[in-house]
């Protein structure tokens, strides 16, 4: 398995103070924006923009995380069935404007079912979507973010993977991994 380091700690850093930046230069004082996290691994990633996102606003902001396992296309298609995480999301989203946080955009998919599945909890009055990488050229549906961390070029055969201190790492580091 051969590994390329996308983002090491520092880059990393900057990277999520850029997207944060670009949160507040949109959303001002957040008082009508709610961030949704994606489980399983786009919550580390929400969790560690909603602290900084508070710490630099000194505004509350409604975090929450959200499971799309069941509105997938592919459940059931699946030899193993896949394991369902913890929805939480303790707040109305009902005319609110959604930032939702993934770690890496592929397919398009994912993002796909997360919107089906947020309609259970209301309807936004508009949904933003917030990557820490996209992978470019690997869409299958028409789904864009509205804040990339970094766009890398990808082939179907590697995969991205994020090593984030939250996730229990001892650095935060993003790799580009060829499958071999």
């Amino acid at each position: 398995m051969q590994k390329k380091l996308i983002l090491d700690s520092d880059l990393l850093d900057i990277t999520i103070s850029r997207l944060c930046q670009q949160l507040i230069e949109r959303h001002g004082n957040f008082s009508e924006t709610v961030i949704i996290g994606m489980q399983p691994r786009g919550i580390h990633l929400a969790e560690i923009i909603h602290a900084r996102l508070q710490k630099d606003t000194k505004k509350e902001i409604p975090l929450g995380y959200l499971d799309a396992t069941f509105y997938r296309d592919d459940f059931r298609r699946r030899e193993i069935p896949a394991k369902a995480n913890e929805t939480r999301i303790d707040f109305i989203i009902e005319g609110k404007r959604v930032v939702l946080v993934d770690d890496v955009l592929f397919t398009g998919r994912t993002i796909r079912a997360a919107m089906d599945a947020m309609i259970a909890f209301g309807r936004p009055a508009k949904v933003e979507l917030l990557v820490l990488i996209d992978r470019k050229y690997t869409r299958e549906l028409p789904v864009a973010a509205d804040y990339v961390g970094k766009a890398v070029n990808t082939l179907t055969s590697q995969r991205v993977l994020v090593e984030l201190e939250a996730q229990g790492h001892k650095q935060n580091k993003i790799w580009l991994v060829n499958k071999d």
